[in-house]
């Protein structure tokens, strides 16, 4: 297992034994990084942190180039969180709590977004190549299953993972002013997959001893997963949690452990975007609000930047094509 001594990183690991996988991810640096550019409550604190958690963990496990977008709609004094993370784990994050609102610093999950029973949790994939007129993958669940409403982040994204996608999963998370972390494991189909664990030589399903194996290896998996403490996880580095949780397993080399990966903040937003944003709003539109205000300024949720465009500049959004210079005259201040 390779060391490493970034305070933000993401450990895949994968049972031999068994189409089992786990990611254990830590975050200080990135985790700051949206910290710093928005004052938020500390139950909205903690709630955000462990969706960014999740939302690597869910992230580094897809093979397609583009953009999770992970969003909880509420009903509740806060309306909206919005975690976005790209394939690179590069990551941003924004929440939008009603101007009204007064949160104490008990309020829970239901408390903040589903208030009334009708807050929704929402998966979003975009692919960066995908083709003209193709739509972006989502998935929807409600914030309650059969037992009632779902009371903590993990429950929410176990029971999206087996509503959306039917593999078993199981998450820890914590979130706290200065760290967001978590654990995935998951159990993956014992038939039909890719890993040469999971199927035969023929590539027919696996023998009932080989599946009750693989129950096995879940079973255990999960049982010492269920011993992780949230201060552990907010304390501990992914490797030492790695090595205090599955020791047996790594001594006995039936513990594959990747490379680490670096999550990292990065806003995606650009003038250029902003600038085909106001384009497709119109001219009659843009000239409305600069005749009433004598610019127009665009303000990024997720970083804090400021576009101002001048009417010089808003004339030229629709003169000169944004990809040649539509904009190139208009400030961006922080």
């Amino acid at each position: 297992m390779t060391a490493t001594s970034n305070p933000d990183t993401l450990q895949k690991f994968l049972f031999d034994a068994a189409p089992v996988r786990g990611e254990l991810v830590r975050m200080e640096a990135t985790w700051q990084e949206v910290l710093n550019r928005h004052a938020y409550p500390a139950p909205v604190r903690r709630l955000l942190g462990e969706m960014m958690a999740a939302a690597a963990l869910l992230s580094a496990n897809l093979k397609f180039n583009g953009a999770l977008v992970m969003q909880l709609h509420g009903d509740g004094p806060v309306r909206m969180l919005v975690v976005e993370c790209l394939s690179d784990l590069s990551m941003r994050a924004t929440a939008k709590i009603a101007e009204d609102a007064t949160i104490t610093d008990d309020a829970t999950l239901t408390t903040l977004v589903n208030a009334h029973g009708h807050g929704r949790f929402a998966i979003t994939l975009d692919p960066q190549d995908k083709l003209p007129g193709q739509q972006p993958y989502q998935g929807i669940v409600p914030l309650s299953d059969e037992n009632g409403p779902l009371e903590s982040m993990a429950s929410v994204l176990e029971h999206y993972m087996q509503a959306s996608e039917q593999l078993d999963t199981r998450l820890w998370l914590a979130s706290n002013g200065q760290v967001a972390a978590g654990m995935l494991l998951q159990k993956l189909p014992s038939y039909g997959g890719t890993m040469e664990a999971q199927v035969g030589e023929t590539g027919s399903p696996l023998s009932g001893d080989v599946q009750a194996q693989d129950l096995d290896t879940w079973d255990r998996a999960c049982q010492l997963g269920a011993t992780l403490k949230q201060d552990e996880l907010l304390a501990e580095s992914p490797e030492t949690l790695l090595r205090r949780l599955f020791w047996e397993e790594l001594q006995n080399a039936g513990l594959r452990v990747f490379e680490p990966m670096t999550p990292h903040f990065q806003c995606s937003c650009s003038r250029a975007k902003v600038a085909g944003m106001l384009q497709s709003l119109g001219q009659a539109e843009i000239e409305s609000i600069i005749a009433e205000r004598g610019d127009v300024e665009i303000h990024c949720d997720f970083c804090g930047q400021r576009y101002v465009f001048d009417p010089v500049d808003a004339a030229q959004l629709f003169t000169v094509p944004v990809a040649t210079g539509a904009g190139e005259g208009a400030q961006q201040q922080h």
